[in-house]
């Protein structure tokens, strides 16, 4: 029988992106330098990111602050729509204006987005192989952020909606053999001041 080890999956959003999303802003470049200053002291064997340029210059940045970590270009670490639920699957207040909302996101992210999701599941979650424990960094979207801790919370697939996380902010879920999953730490922004938390999103949902 072959011996499985924890997995610490590290999980962040990119850092703020400029209005065309085509490259980080100073404020994007500073949260990223930080993320990274935080993790120096974490045992990474690898950072994934998707292929979009926000995510790779993100993942670029925290990687220069470790010590020689691999960068790997993952497609399951993109930028898609992970499950469009069934209209009743959503609260019936709400259910037309979020449809409506994710009608208006290229076709390709959501007929392509539910394959990429469970390929992301399936590289990314659950234990590992052998007798170490696994550590490893994602630098996605929110999307998928939401998609992983839904998952790990055993949480309905719809469930992914609404679950906003901040650029360069920390989510770290554990795996162990014979456990459910653990959410460690959701949204963390405890390495970023005051004014680079919670950027592009609107001043109720600061915290």
């Amino acid at each position: 029988m072959t011996a499985a080890a924890a997995r610490y999956l590290y999980v962040t959003r990119h850092g703020e992106a400029d209005s065309d999303e085509t490259a980080l802003t100073e404020n994007g470049r500073r949260q990223a330098v930080l993320l990274g200053e935080r993790l120096r002291g974490v045992p990474l064997t690898a950072v994934h990111h998707g292929p979009l340029a926000r995510a790779e210059q993100t993942a670029r940045l925290v990687g220069e602050q470790l010590d020689g970590v691999p960068l790997l270009r993952s497609e399951p670490a993109g930028d898609y729509i992970p499950y469009v639920p069934k209209h009743e699957e959503l609260p019936p207040e709400s259910a037309d204006a979020m449809l409506a909302h994710l009608a208006q996101f290229p076709a390709e992210e959501r007929e392509q987005g539910p394959g990429l999701a469970q390929e992301a599941l399936d590289r990314f979650t659950g234990t590992v192989e052998g007798d170490e424990p696994r550590h490893e960094l994602v630098v996605t979207h929110n999307f998928l952020v939401g998609w992983l801790v839904r998952d790990a919370l055993d949480a309905p697939k719809a469930r992914w909606l609404g679950l906003n996380h901040a650029n360069a902010a920390l989510t770290v879920i554990r795996y162990i053999p014979g456990r459910r999953p653990s959410l460690l730490l959701y949204n963390d922004t405890g390495h970023l001041p005051a004014e680079l938390r919670w950027t592009g999103f609107p001043p109720e949902l600061h915290v």
